[in-house]
C-alpha cells in the first residue's frame, strides 16, 4: 500500500525531542515509575517495563537508576506518587492533538495543558472529543531503500497488521499493541534495524498546514511538550519538515 510520506516528519519530530535531551530521563524514569507500579517489577511479566526499561538503557540512563525507581514503584524504596491523564484537544486548523500526561498534580497538570492550548491557538476538548482520530498501535519506520519485501515478509509472519509504502520509499509497520515485541523480536532475528519503533497514538487521517498555520501548529506543540508533566504529544497535522 502506498501512503503518505511520514518519514520526514517523524525524522523531524525526534530531532527537536533531541534538543530537549535534558527533560528525557525525567519522563523515561516516570514511564518506569508508572510501568512498574501497574504491572509488578518484573521484567520477564510485564512488557511495558520491559519497554520504558530498553528506552532508558538506550539514554544511557545508569543500571542503578533504573533500579531504584523500580524499587520506589514496588513498594521497596519511598517514592512519589504518579498518575497518568491523557488530555484531547484542537490545534491551528482543527488539527487533533493528544496530551499524555504523568503527575503528581493532576490539578496543576490541567491548568497548564489549559493555559497552553488557549494561548497559542488551540483549544482543550472533553474526554473522547479527539481520541477516535487515532489508531493505538505499534508502529516501525525503516528508512527509504529498505527493502520491502524483506520487511513485509518478517512483519506479516510475525503478526503485524498492515506494511505501508510512503511516497518517499520508507516502509512503515503497523501492529497491535500487544504484538510490538514480538515484530520487534522478528526484525532483529531478521538482521533488520527500523529506525524508529515505538508503541504510539497514529492518526488515521492528517490535516495539512503551511506558512503561517504551520509555524503557530509547531508553536503550540513545542510549548505543550515543554510541560514537566507532558510525556508524550501526538497530533494530526502535516506540516513542512
Amino acid at each position: 500500500m502506498a501512503g503518505h510520506s511520514k518519514w520526514a516528519n517523524i525524522q523531524h519530530r525526534k530531532g527537536r525531542q533531541d534538543e530537549k535531551r535534558g527533560k528525557v530521563w525525567t519522563r523515561l524514569i516516570r514511564e518506569i515509575v508508572v510501568a512498574a507500579r501497574h504491572g509488578g517489577g518484573d521484567l520477564g511479566m510485564n512488557p511495558r517495563l520491559r519497554l520504558a526499561v530498553e528506552k532508558a538503557k538506550g539514554s544511557n540512563m545508569p543500571a542503578d537508576t533504573i533500579k531504584k525507581n523500580i524499587d520506589k514503584a514496588t513498594g521497596n524504596l519511598e517514592g512519589m506518587h504518579y498518575e497518568e491523564i491523557r488530555y484531547e484537544g484542537y490545534g491551528i486548523g482543527g488539527a487533533a492533538i493528544i496530551v499524555d500526561c504523568v503527575t503528581d498534580n493532576r490539578v496543576r497538570t490541567v491548568a497548564e495543558v489549559r493555559h497552553a492550548f488557549s494561548k497559542y491557538g488551540g483549544h482543550l476538548g472533553a474526554e473522547g472529543s479527539v481520541a477516535f482520530q487515532f489508531k493505538h498501535c505499534g508502529q516501525f519506520l525503516f528508512a527509504p531503500g529498505t527493502s520491502e519485501d524483506k520487511v513485509m515478509e518478517v512483519a506479516l509472519e510475525a503478526g503485524a497488521d498492515d506494511v505501508i509504502t510512503d511516497n518517499d520509499g520508507a516502509v512503515e509497520v503497523i501492529s497491535p499493541p500487544t504484538g510490538f515485541e514480538a515484530v520487534q523480536k522478528a526484525f532483529e532475528s531478521a538482521g533488520l534495524k527500523p529506525d524508529h519503533a515505538e508503541v504510539t497514538m497514529r492518526p488515521e487521517n492528517t490535516v495539512s498546514l503551511e506558512g503561517d498555520d504551520a509555524a503557530r501548529m509547531q508553536k503550540l506543540l513545542d510549548v505543550i511538550e515543554d510541560l514537566d508533566d507532558v510525556q508524550a504529544v501526538f497530533h494530526n497535522a502535516e506540516m513542512p519538515s
